[in-house]
């Protein structure tokens, strides 16, 4: 078996145990897979870097809920049947709308009082 060596510049000296990580990663996996690996972790990082990155269901809720006044979300529990359609159709799973229901409601009962 042919053997290749790299060389990479990077800005901050690794420590031992990074690069025996990074040994194995490259003597244990294909190229290939190392890539699209590495294509992954850069574009997650530069959508990090913008502020741009919303994953996971936390964000969605947040990004639902956020200030949405006492009224509002008693108007929208008030029409929750459209709020789901509109839910749906931004690809909102049924966990996820019922999660953002709860959190309406809370609202609803704290700021009434």
């Amino acid at each position: 078996m042919e053997r290749y060596e790299i060389n990479l510049a990077v800005t901050k000296k690794p420590t031992d145990i990074e690069i025996q990580k990074i040994q194995e990663f490259f003597i244990e996996m294909p190229l290939s897979e190392i890539l699209s690996g590495l294509n992954f972790a850069h574009r997650r990082w530069t959508a990090k870097d913008a502020g741009v990155l919303k994953v996971g269901r936390k964000s969605i809720i947040r990004k639902e809920i956020h200030s949405v006044t006492a009224e509002q979300a008693q108007w929208r529990l008030k029409n929750w049947k459209m709020m789901i359609a509109n839910y749906r159709k931004m690809g909102y799973s049924y966990p996820t709308i019922s999660r953002i229901k709860k959190h309406f409601v809370e609202l609803s009962k704290k700021r009434s009082r």
